[in-house]
């Protein structure tokens, strides 16, 4: 690796290690909350015995995850200016994103919820208690720990799938990355660099997403 080879990758660390900081992990960690609390609505509309809640639900998980999240990019920031409405790039993004995640967050939380016994819900309704109440103290804290590793792993991905904001103009790290291939003609290694930055926010995440099992794995004999 030559000199120039060097000075390039050393000059594109900062900016790089910034868009991740600033942008990347910003609009992964936006999308995945807004998204979480759509998929808790979601997969208790599916759960639910009204039917209009319920098929509605099941058409917004359909249409989601039987499309790309690359075409749904596309269509909120280029196809909706066609209808008058025109979103900024960053927003357009966390919508999209949002929305993915909370289509395939929602039959995490539903199945994570339907694995609890039907006794359960069925002791609490011997000594009283409401619906809300035997979902806030029974049913909730165990579905959290069954679906607390598969949700992680949806915001250990999403945090990848925000590359894709880079077709849409948001300058997150892979966009960044592409500035810098363009003008130093480092593809290569420059998109080598970006990729260790990925891997390396994405090994932070799974430790604490073990730490977040283990503690779940606290409560459970």
């Amino acid at each position: 690796m030559d000199d120039r080879l060097v000075d390039i990758l050393t000059n594109a660390l900062i900016p790089f290690a910034l868009a991740a900081i600033e942008v990347t992990i910003p609009l992964a960690i936006i999308s995945f909350i807004l998204g979480l609390l759509l998929a808790f609505f979601t997969a208790l509309a599916r759960l639910s015995a009204n039917p209009f809640a319920k098929r509605g639900a099941q058409f917004y998980v359909w249409i989601i995850r039987g499309t790309p999240l690359l075409v749904q990019l596309f269509i909120i920031f280029y196809g909706l200016p066609s209808l008058g409405i025109t979103l900024n790039a960053y927003v357009a993004a966390i919508i999209a994103f949002s929305l993915s995640v909370g289509a395939y967050g929602s039959e995490i939380i539903r199945s994570a919820i339907e694995s609890i016994p039907k006794e359960q819900w069925e002791a609490g309704e011997t000594i009283g208690m409401t619906y809300a109440q035997i979902m806030r103290r029974i049913i909730l804290p165990q579905a959290a720990r069954v679906s607390t590793p598969p949700l992680f792993s949806t915001f250990i991905s999403l945090v990848k799938d925000t590359s894709l904001a880079a077709t849409v103009t948001v300058v997150e790290l892979f966009r960044r990355a592409q500035q810098e291939a363009a003008t130093t003609y480092e593809p290569l290694w420059l998109y080598i660099e970006a990729a260790l930055i990925y891997l390396l926010i994405c090994t932070v995440l799974s430790y604490y997403q073990r730490k977040t099992e283990n503690y779940f794995n606290r409560f459970h004999a």
